[in-house]
């Protein structure tokens, strides 16, 4: 048993892991990082629970989340270490086509600056957008339970998400298709 208080555990159980997914994308994906926020969120929300209307909470869990693990990226900066460039340059030397594994890094790191690019548009854009589109495409939450952290209904939810789509087509579409190409 987490605390004495079985309702506050119920929501601790339904909504931890995504509250940790939650943190650990937008801090950078810092696992270390993201334990700390889930723990701090759920202290918050342990502390004030009496307060809390509980249709609000997964809406609240969410925007907490989201916005601590953003200043913490701001404090932050993630620095590329040497360990990581030391386990690249196995990598490249025990491949078996320098090439190919030159053209495979290449591909991915222009698919991730695409993906970076469109998430940063979108936030730009509408943040709504953004929120809807991390939650149901990018984490992988089915939308019933998306709609309920944003706190909209699921039509409202598909309506978000359709808008967000036809403006990422049409913003970066040509610039998908020819990465695509390559």
């Amino acid at each position: 048993m987490l605390t004495g208080n079985r309702e506050f555990n119920e929501i601790y159980e339904k909504y931890k892991n995504l509250v940790l997914k939650v943190a650990y994308i937008y801090s950078g994906n810092n696992y270390d990082a993201a334990e700390d926020i889930t723990q701090d969120t759920f202290l918050k929300l342990y502390t004030g629970f009496k307060d809390f209307k509980r249709e609000k909470i997964p809406a609240w869990l969410y925007t907490v989340t989201k916005n601590s693990a953003l200043n913490y990226r701001k404090k932050h900066r993630r620095l590329v270490s040497m360990d990581d460039e030391e386990s690249g340059l196995e990598n490249i030397l025990s491949a078996e086509s320098t090439e190919d594994s030159y053209i495979e890094r290449e591909h991915m790191t222009e698919t991730e600056e695409l993906n970076n690019r469109i998430l940063s548009g979108l936030m730009e854009k509408n943040p709504r957008w953004h929120d809807a589109v991390l939650l149901a495409y990018y984490m992988d939450i089915p939308q019933e339970r998306a709609a309920e952290i944003m706190g909209v209904r699921i039509g409202v939810l598909h309506s978000i998400l359709h808008r967000a789509k036809v403006w990422i087509r049409k913003t970066y579409g040509t610039e998908y298709e020819e990465m695509r190409r390559k």
